[in-house]
């Protein structure tokens, strides 16, 4: 047969002209040609300009004084590289420990890369960070403090815990200032949650970190290995002041002799700090056939606007409409979506960390310097039990170097977590009742048993889906590592890029099929021949960076 023998849909020409029409098409979906502009909170200029120090500015791994205070010439270079751009600026920023011993500033340069697909890293924006001070920093603050004491209490006691009814009393009072407006209260079952209607429903823990998983061939259980209980680090001031420093952690995990299911934040913390970034989304992926008994379940597992599910019968999807799409996808959208967050940490916000606030307040504390601190903070439940157990107001932080190499706002993991989540959704049926058991880890956390508390019969894949995105956020918080503002609006962030990429994938198909979202907002998008239709508004209202 020669190759005049092939007959194609489009001749070549005509294929290559309409690809490229796609490709400019796709650029201008997610690409507006008038981007919003980016807008910090102004203090790291304010307090510049009065005291000559940023106060309110991550400056971990330069070098600093004895109180903590970054020494003013290498912040004035760290500015001026990222003013240029450059890369031989950046690579003069001097830092506190020089290398090879000292830890390095890590993606100074992700923010300034460029991408093929999604929306450009510097188009999208994130509302100005909470200011020092602030009741919304303090109630913060406080939650951090508070799952600080608490990292060694199960999930499961939460109910009979003192300590853990004296936390949601003291926090209920800022339940706005947190950002959980579908939970009329905080209490011990709604406490350290996220804010979406299927993170606040049933056991604390998503049902997709506990359940087996295939790896290919390979069967994966998903007991980790954890730390020992009681263990904490950066809890005096000399520690702390040698990790702003950059120097190299003296100390290292201790880990548990056997392997647990996460039954605590301190194993949900752990379980963050060694995780690829979008390995729990991969997970949940290659779970869902173990959770479908018989092939018609599993295609009832699939969002409704697939075309295989009852168009085209005779056929089913593979790099389109099926797990090869979606595997990939979720890959994708996080390496969008971390370039874009890198930017907004390194050249909007530059939002210091909890732990360098820790230190703020013990300085502030001891009247050794006069920081932006609230009597509210000082004289707090938190911040008191805090003093007591520990001897300081540092933060106590899970990991022995305790937080990254670059600043905090918003947080790397709630921006993979709100986009892989969003890829997920858009690909299976959220309102299907969860097809599995529904379980919660035993005390100790070696095994598994039946839950049959609140919402044990109400649990939907959506809702499950949702409350993995803030477990796996919220846990950087526990680690004492990250805000909560950078995980609701990291979240968001993320959701609003991988809905750019489905819009822009959309465009592609051959096939007449769609996809739909409940955004974590609450609302039913639909996505179709690059449109973004809401379908119906949420129960909480939209943030202003919400999805489109």
């Amino acid at each position: 047969m020669s190759g005049n023998d092939v007959r194609l849909p489009l001749h070549p020409k005509e294929r290559r002209e309409q690809a490229r029409k796609l490709r400019e098409k796709a650029f201008e979906l997610s690409n507006p040609k008038k981007p919003a502009d980016q807008e910090s909170n102004g203090e790291e200029r304010e307090f510049l300009e009065q005291n000559g120090f940023p106060v309110s500015s991550y400056s971990k791994g330069l070098a600093h004084d004895a109180r903590g205070e970054v020494e003013r010439g290498p912040y004035k270079q760290l500015l001026e590289a990222l003013r240029t751009g450059r890369e031989a600026d950046l690579a003069r920023i001097p830092l506190g420990t020089p290398p090879p011993l000292g830890r390095r500033l890590v993606g100074l340069q992700s923010g300034l890369s460029f991408d093929l697909e999604g929306p450009d890293a510097q188009v999208l924006t994130l509302r100005p960070a909470p200011r020092l001070g602030g009741r919304k920093n303090d109630a913060e603050m406080m939650e951090l403090y508070w799952m600080a004491l608490l990292r060694d209490v199960s999930f499961t006691a939460y109910g009979q815990s003192e300590e853990v009814a004296a936390a949601a009393r003291e926090l209920d009072r800022f339940h706005e200032q947190l950002d959980m407006p579908l939970a009329e209260a905080i209490t011990p079952l709604t406490l350290f949650r996220g804010h979406s209607r299927g993170a606040l429903a049933g056991p604390y823990l998503s049902q997709f970190l506990l359940q087996d998983f295939n790896y290919g061939a390979i069967e994966v259980p998903q007991r980790i290995q954890t730390v020992v209980p009681n263990q904490d680090y950066l809890t005096t001031f000399n520690s702390w002041l040698a990790s702003q420093n950059g120097a190299p952690t003296p100390q290292q995990d201790v880990l548990d002799s056997e392997h647990r299911y996460i039954r605590n934040l301190r194993d949900l913390a752990r379980y963050v700090h060694v995780d690829p970034p979008y390995l729990p989304y991969l997970a949940a992926a290659l779970g869902i056939p173990r959770l479908a008994r018989t092939p018609l379940e599993l295609l009832g597992l699939q969002d409704d606007g697939n075309p295989y599910l009852r168009r085209t019968p005779n056929q089913e999807g593979f790099a389109t409409f099926a797990a090869p799409a979606l595997l990939a996808l979720l890959a994708e959208v996080t390496t969008r979506a971390a370039k874009g967050m890198w930017f907004q940490k390194w050249f909007v916000h530059r939002r210091l960390r909890p732990e360098e606030y820790g230190g703020r307040v013990d300085v502030h504390r001891r009247e050794a310097a006069h920081y932006p601190v609230s009597q509210e903070l000082l004289s707090s439940e938190a911040h008191q039990r805090t003093l007591r157990r520990f001897g300081s107001s540092l933060l106590p932080q899970a990991y022995p170097e305790g937080a990254p190499m670059h600043p905090a706002y918003a947080a790397g993991h709630a921006s993979s977590a709100g986009a892989c989540v969003t890829i997920l959704k858009a690909f299976l049926n959220e309102r299907s009742p969860w097809p599995g058991r529904v379980v919660v880890p035993s005390d100790d956390g070696k095994t598994l048993r039946d839950y049959t508390g609140p919402g044990a019969g109400a649990l939907t894949l959506g809702g499950e889906l949702d409350k993995l995105a803030a477990n796996i956020s919220l846990g950087r918080s526990a680690a004492g590592v990250h805000w909560r503002s950078d995980y609701t609006e990291g979240l968001r962030y993320g959701e609003r890029v991988a809905l750019a990429v489905l819009r822009e994938h959309s465009l592609l198909f051959n096939e007449t099929g769609h996809f739909t979202v409940e955004s974590f907002d609450g609302r039913t998008l639909r996505i179709e021949r690059g449109e973004l239709e809401v379908v119906t508004e949420g129960a909480a209202p939209a943030s202003p960076t919400a999805a489109p």
